[in-house]
């Protein structure tokens, strides 16, 4: 499989600039830190994409995760089309809002009740407010390289794109909407313990990505992911997981039923809307009688509880309650990821994974935290994602983002993969 020349996606991309800052609606979309320029895609099926030159190409990334089920899988796509045939939004409550949240709570029962939004960064954001209207603290303590979304007091050593800007925030953030949050290191026991033994009874809640997903895949220690469940129970903290990637992906559960760690609250998103715009916030049902119009936490959203979203993510959460989905994909993950050991072995290359989620640190040592993949050589990593272009592959583009296998990535294409990656990195 190879590709032909990208001229369309190439002028296509030069009026895009004209019009959208940077050309782009999501910074790492521009492709600028692998050192080329975006492809422009004009259709989606199963595990591949086509771009507007004809090109196709197997996709690793997935949409960041969301489409476990694959690319416009037909009955996910059927469901959200026929409800858009009686009405893209109402403003107005619909059954369908009821349903996904019951599935939702079926598969994650720590979500005793839940809100849904439009985004990750709306459920991250609107899940903290709520915990800080709940205890009637400030503070939020955060995890270097954890990514909670764009919100003005989450943009502190983030990762996900922001791990490329060299302060690891942005500007346009002013120092008071930041300061109060605490920022620790990941897999970092001894520091979690140690900020709360001083200030636990300040801490409004604790948010963590159970599985870091956005400085690439990095697994939590089991010593770590417990002590965060122990240090917030001890000092009345809110512990949010936040589950926008994991969620769905490492289990119907999502991490919190894979490590057996219950949270008092969560976010998820991405496969729970079924491609379509939605996320949700959730937690104990006392926490959550703080949302208006219950308690005094004010959260609202014009398209929150879109009927379209919500009916594609009812299919989907249908499809992914069958029984043995999650073992099927399991193992044939844990085979592409046995096979792909044996290739980088003495290439001075890093693998994390955790279920269906995979990341290739181009780096010499472990990676445990956010420090540590800092010493990754982008420029070989850069090279690395251009000879899978080339290959008609195209894997997330950034050595700080993970990369997704679904049910649509058959053991042909998974081989062939496997192949690339062995030419490409020789």
């Amino acid at each position: 499989m190879g590709i032909n020349n990208r001229e369309k996606s190439a002028a296509a991309f030069a009026e895009a600039q004209k019009v959208i800052p940077g050309g782009v609606n999501s910074p790492v979309r521009a492709l600028r830190s692998v050192g080329t320029t975006p492809l422009f895609i004009k259709e989606a099926n199963g595990a591949y994409l086509t771009d507007i030159d004809d090109n196709k190409f197997i996709d690793f990334c997935m949409s960041w995760g969301v489409f476990i089920l694959g690319h416009n899988q037909q009955r996910v796509s059927q469901a959200a089309a026929e409800a858009v045939m009686r009405g893209s939004s109402y403003g107005i409550p619909t059954l369908s809002e009821t349903l996904l949240a019951q599935k939702v709570r079926e598969a994650i029962p720590s979500m005793e009740r839940l809100r849904f939004v439009n985004s990750g960064t709306e459920a991250t954001m609107s899940a903290i407010r709520v915990a800080r209207g709940y205890t009637g603290r400030d503070v939020l303590v955060k995890f270097e390289g954890n990514y909670h979304g764009h919100a003005d007091h989450l943009l502190v050593a983030a990762g996900s794109g922001v791990a490329n800007i060299s302060n690891a925030s942005s500007a346009g953030v002013p120092s008071d909407f930041v300061k109060h949050t605490v920022v620790l290191p990941y897999n970092d026991v001894e520091a979690l313990r140690n900020y709360f033994d001083q200030n636990g009874d300040k801490v409004a809640a604790l948010i963590i990505e159970p599985v870091a997903c956005n400085m690439g895949v990095v697994v939590p220690s089991a010593e770590f992911l417990k002590a965060t469940r122990e240090v917030t129970s001890q000092h009345g903290a809110v512990l949010i997981f936040d589950e926008v990637i994991t969620g769905f992906r490492l289990s119907r559960g999502g991490a919190q039923q894979r490590f057996g760690i219950k949270p008092d609250m969560t976010t998820v998103g991405k496969i729970a809307g079924g491609g379509f715009p939605a996320a949700a916030f959730g937690g104990r049902e006392d926490i959550m009688r703080c949302l208006a119009p219950e308690g005094p936490v004010y959260q609202a959203g014009t398209l929150s509880g879109n009927p379209v979203a919500m009916a594609a993510g009812i299919e989907t959460l249908t499809q992914l309650s069958v029984p043995g989905f999650y073992e099927e994909l399991e193992e044939k993950s844990n085979q592409f990821i046995s096979k792909l050991k044996q290739i980088i072995v003495g290439k001075g290359i890093q693998l994390n994974h955790c279920g269906s989620m995979f990341t290739m640190f181009f780096n010499d040592a472990p990676v445990r935290n956010f420090q540590d993949t800092k010493n990754s050589n982008q420029e070989r990593f850069a090279c690395y994602f251009r000879n899978m272009l080339s290959r008609g592959i195209y894997v997330s583009p950034s050595q700080f983002e993970g990369n997704f296998i679904s049910a649509a990535h058959t053991p042909e294409i998974l081989g062939y993969v496997l192949d690339s990656i062995a030419e490409s990195i020789s």
